[in-house]
């Protein structure tokens, strides 16, 4: 996907002269003044570099720099301004600014000063991400939603409290463990997995407790149970509604006691290790009906960390397909490097009944099968063009007005592209209110190119431009 950044000038000219000749590689938005700036800023916290006249109402440009550079995460900022002086230029470094260019601006300096910039910040992620190996929160997502559980996991992590994880299969729960373990006061300490489903009930006590020799068939020597090798560390109980009411009351015993005895041996052994388990079930219905204790539900239950299931947190879905293309075409060694708006769109339609795992999945088998350089309608899976055009069918039936649910009704996908994206668009207009600018944001695409399509399929207004 195209990288953002981001273009702050009171001159009308400026801001579409620059926007048309950068289109082609980056995603351009666009401010009137530094205070516009921050809030799409805050709007796109993708934006990589922003480029910011010197002197305009409001909010100038060193105030803009002064206010952006404190901000975690800030992108590189790069100073336009006619009144250029090496005073000027060495005062905007002072504050933050990462280069410097005098207006009128030569778009071939721009161009290669971009590309430096793009450089920066592809080092020093690979910087980043090899000092905090081991350590970081390998958690994709900047919406609200993962926002909030986040700052849970940072907050409980410190903590010796037991977490409860739920959420839907494949919403990414093992990795909220891990970033709870990785973020603590046990993080140089052992982090141990148990996936209760996959084992039988004899079989999980012995993998949770251990076993002496000559406990059962086939026990020829002691072996340490998970709990002994996460001693001092994590324990990560996964599907923890599968396992047995047997098994479920020495897991009690050893949240309260902190002790318990191999299989068949009778010596008790004292561990210090935090439980965080996972579940997709509901354990409170569970205890209702008798199959999963009560108390050992609170035991575990101190801190619940719900993860939303994808289709609540759709903005999320560029910037996880992002990472995973780029991942899967590098693993793959396919030079795929973006998406089309309209195949993003649909993906950004579908439901994801198995959320990033599924995602995840899609996205590599595209990369995989993908013929060119952008992965377009044609590499999308038929299944979910099919059940896109479902949901939209289905939205449709429903007793709404004419004109919501001409917006809001989708044809099959696979079978006719360009009514897909006229519904498309006319669907980001209705939730965007009419304005233009915000809808090209969510199309992802610029405000021209949503200019052209509504001209094409002729959607245009004569208020157009007063609406954004």
């Amino acid at each position: 996907m195209k990288p953002k950044i981001l273009v702050i000038d009171d001159e009308k000219n400026t801001r579409d002269g620059l926007r048309e000749a950068l289109a082609d590689d980056y995603n351009v938005l666009l401010a009137e003044d530094g205070i516009k700036g921050l809030a799409l800023l805050d709007a796109n916290p993708d934006v990589c570099i922003a480029l910011t006249d010197l002197r305009m109402p409001g909010m100038d440009g060193m105030d803009f720099i002064r206010n952006v550079t404190s901000r975690k995460n800030a992108p590189l900022i790069i100073m336009l301004t006619a009144y250029g002086s090496v005073q000027t230029a060495v005062e905007a470094l002072k504050v933050g600014a990462y280069d410097y260019l005098s207006k009128p601006v030569d778009l071939d300096n721009l161009e290669m000063m971009l590309e430096r910039g793009m450089k920066v910040l592809r080092d020093r992620a690979e910087k980043n991400g090899a000092a905090n190996e081991g350590g970081a929160v390998n958690i994709i997502g900047s919406s609200s939603a993962m926002t909030a559980v986040l700052d849970s996991i940072r907050q409980v992590a410190a903590t010796k409290a037991t977490v409860l994880v739920t959420g839907e299969s494949g919403t990414g729960k093992e990795l909220v463990a891990q970033a709870i373990h990785k973020l603590s006061p046990r993080a140089n300490k052992p982090f141990r997995p148990v996936h209760c489903a996959a084992l039988s009930e004899n079989l999980l006590e012995s993998e949770l407790f251990g076993h002496e020799k000559g406990a059962f068939t086939g026990a020829n020597e002691r072996v340490a149970g998970r709990f002994e090798m996460a001693d001092g560390g994590t324990l990560f109980l996964d599907e923890i509604g599968e396992i047995s009411l047997a098994v479920q009351v020495k897991l009690l015993r050893v949240l309260e006691t902190h002790q318990f005895e191999r299989v068949g041996g009778s010596e008790t052994l004292t561990v210090d290790v935090r439980v965080v388990a996972a579940t997709n079930r509901d354990l409170r219905a569970m205890v209702e009906q008798g199959t999963f204790r009560e108390d050992l539900f609170y035991r575990l239950n101190v801190v619940n960390i719900r993860i939303p299931p994808l289709r609540e947190r759709r903005e999320d879905i560029p910037e996880i397909l992002d990472y995973y293309l780029k991942k899967s075409a590098s693993d793959n060694g396919k030079d795929v490097a973006d998406i089309s708006p309209e195949a993003l769109g649909v993906l950004m339609a579908y439901d994801w009944p198995g959320n990033v795992r599924e995602l995840r999945n899609c996205v590599e088998r595209m990369v995989v099968f993908a013929r060119g350089t952008t992965l377009t309608m044609t590499d999308v899976p038929a299944d979910i063009r099919s059940a896109v055009g479902e949901q939209f069918e289905a939205k449709a039936m429903s007793p709404k007005t004419a004109e919501t649910a001409s917006t809001e009704s989708l044809p099959n996908v696979g079978l006719n592209v360009k009514e897909n994206e006229k519904s498309l668009i006319l669907k980001a207009l209705e939730e965007c209110g009419g304005n233009r600018s915000q809808a090209a944001l969510k199309l992802n695409i610029s405000r021209r190119t949503l200019y052209r399509k509504l001209h094409e399929y002729g959607l245009a207004k004569d208020d157009g431009e007063a609406q954004g």
